[in-house]
Order: structure tokens, then sequence, then C-alpha cells
């Protein structure tokens, strides 16, 4: 078994015991969206680590865009607890790359493709992502490639 989902495993039973209702239940959430995946398609598998971070990252996506939401209706308290479960999650994620270091990143993949202007976007996303590799959102390095190619 993948060593971050028994990670969740271990760490939902230490806040149960602890009567942590908050990490007990994004835990338990994570843990039913990363079984969900694991049964999705024609055959059931076992996740690898990265599958189960692309999960997690989902997730906390999910969360940010709830709080979000729920911070412009004015519901703050819903909004609170989304933003508390997201970070939560975000303690299972890599760190995010900061602004300068995913500037550089992109500057080297716009360098080695030889992209010159909007029309070669595509294919400096494409590797960008990948070498950026979940360490930061899509939107984020989408709009660093946008700047820098535009």
């Amino acid at each position: 078994m993948p060593d971050l989902k028994e990670q969740l495993r271990a760490d939902l039973t230490t806040a149960m015991k602890a009567r942590d209702e908050l990490r007990t239940a994004t835990l338990r959430m994570a843990l039913a969206a990363v079984s969900a995946e694991e049964v999705s398609g024609k055959e059931a598998r076992q996740l690898t680590d990265d599958e189960v971070e692309s999960v997690l990252r989902r997730e906390a996506k999910k969360r940010r865009e709830a709080a979000e939401a729920f911070a412009g209706a004015g519901r703050a308290e819903q909004a609170e607890r989304e933003q508390a479960e997201g970070e939560v999650l975000a303690g299972y994620l890599p760190a995010q790359l900061e602004d300068a270091d995913l500037a550089a990143i992109v500057a080297d993949v716009v360098t080695t493709t030889g992209a010159s202007g909007m029309k070669d976007m595509g294919r400096v996303m494409g590797a960008a992502t990948a070498a950026v590799a979940g360490r930061a959102e899509g939107s984020r390095v989408a709009a660093e490639v946008r700047r820098q190619l535009g």
C-alpha cells in the first residue's frame, strides 16, 4: 500500500483519538476521495503516491474554491471551515513554489522550447506543467506563461 495513503490512515486514527473533529472529518473526506478514485473505471486498483497526491490536490482546490464562494456570499463561518480543511490537506502536499522560482522555471521552459509568442502557449504550458510537477496550481503557471510570452 502506498505510503501517503497509510500516512493518511494513521493520522486519521490519531485525530480520532485526540477528538480533533476538523482533522478527523477532513481526513475521512480525503480517504473517501482516494477510495472512490481507486474503484473508478473498469477495474479497481491501488493508487500510487503520486496519484493519491493528485487526489489531495484536487480536494484542496475544491476547499479553496468553496471558501471563496462562501466568503463572497457573506458566510464567513463556512468559509473559515473550508479554509481550515484546505490547510489540513495542504500539509500532505509538497510546498508550493514561490513566484520567483515559478518565473525561473517558466523562463527556462520558454528558452528550451524556443517559444516566441502566444501561439506557442500550449507547447510551453505542457512542458512547464511537467517541470512544475504539482508544486504550483495550473492557473498560476498559465498566468506566468502568459506574462512571459505576452
